[in-house]
């Protein structure tokens, strides 16, 4: 049997209010995964996957298992996977491989080498359940009860370190194996990031306070988390920042610069994106800046441990910040 043609409108599949099953529109499936609608297009011609149905007006309708498949494919793609490994899989292998990354992932480093993620046997290890849970409760207020007594305790550097990074790797997997919705992903990191914004705020760093820091993502990095942690310690620095938050223009990122008279830029990368993309971006935002503007990135994209790029530092954990920042106040006339 021939596999069918991506270029023949599919299925008609209802989208009245009182169907069972509607379909999501291109522009929703872009919304909840974050690939991107030229994404789907192209993966439809080269990977005859997905194939989506029509709506009465042709336009393209995407199915509750595509949706779920196409969350799977890009949570592997932000782990390293190539499209071409995973695009297509059965719903039970993208899950097996899912359980595999998240069982092989290597924790992140703390400061002088120890290992920032908790284990079971650890003190916060219980704290880190209970958010879990929280979370598969939908409990807001307790959820955010719970982070912000936990910023108390530990104060914001060890809550970011050994509390969040971790909850994020384990909220990451239960994503990938299915114990956890969507939904529920977003429920979390809008909860810490509620909590990380006041944390921050309450620092009550001035608008004298030096250096000025810029932080955001590129257009095709929808991930802001990491960037907002990344904040948060150069905010115990001192540091006045002002975050663009995700998918800033190459060209606008270079203006809010000279508007914002910032020193630094700081921009955060996924393993999901195409590295031809990270570093002809970071060669056009290198030329469009002053020399004296330093770029600093980190995240898990691996091209930038690959390759080196003149003007472009690589942080490769939230603990090389505070030396980073060092060396650039004592470069300073």
């Amino acid at each position: 049997m021939l596999p069918p043609d991506p270029s023949l409108p599919g299925p008609v599949i209802p989208c009245q209010a009182e169907a069972y099953a509607p379909g999501f529109t291109i522009a929703a499936v872009e919304r909840d995964t974050g690939l991107s609608k030229d994404t789907l297009r192209v993966w439809e011609r080269r990977y005859l996957f997905p194939v989506p149905g029509r709506d009465v007006h042709g336009e393209r309708l995407y199915s509750r298992e595509q949706l779920e498949q196409l969350r799977l494919i890009k949570r592997l793609l932000d782990t390293g996977h190539r499209p071409g490994q995973v695009v297509g899989l059965p719903h039970a292998e993208l899950q097996a491989l899912g359980r595999q990354a998240g069982g092989s992932k290597q924790r992140p480093q703390g400061p002088r080498g120890k290992t920032a993620v908790m284990t079971a046997g650890d003190v916060l290890a219980p704290q880190i359940q209970t958010c879990f849970e929280l979370v598969k409760r939908h409990d807001a207020l307790g959820l955010r009860h719970t982070l912000s007594a936990a910023v108390q305790a530990l104060g914001l550097a060890s809550f970011v370190s050994t509390l969040v990074a971790p909850l994020n790797t384990l909220i990451g997997d239960a994503w990938m194996d299915g114990r956890l919705e969507i939904f529920e992903e977003h429920f979390y990191t809008e909860s810490v990031t509620a909590v990380l914004r006041h944390g921050i705020s309450s620092l009550g760093v001035g608008a004298a306070a030096s250096p000025r820091v810029l932080l955001t993502t590129f257009p095709q990095e929808s991930h802001g988390l990491g960037l907002l942690m990344a904040e948060t310690f150069l905010a115990l620095q001192g540091c006045n920042c002002l975050s663009l938050g995700v998918q800033t223009p190459v060209p606008d990122i270079a203006r809010a610069v000279l508007a914002h008279g910032a020193r630094i830029v700081v921009l955060s990368f996924s393993a999901s994106l195409n590295p031809k993309d990270v570093t002809q971006g970071l060669r056009d935002l290198r030329g469009l800046l002053p020399p004296a503007v330093e770029i600093w990135t980190g995240g898990a994209c691996p091209v930038l441990q690959r390759c080196s790029l003149p003007g472009v530092r690589v942080l490769a954990s939230f603990a090389a910040i505070e030396p980073e920042l060092l060396r650039w106040r004592q470069a300073q006339p």
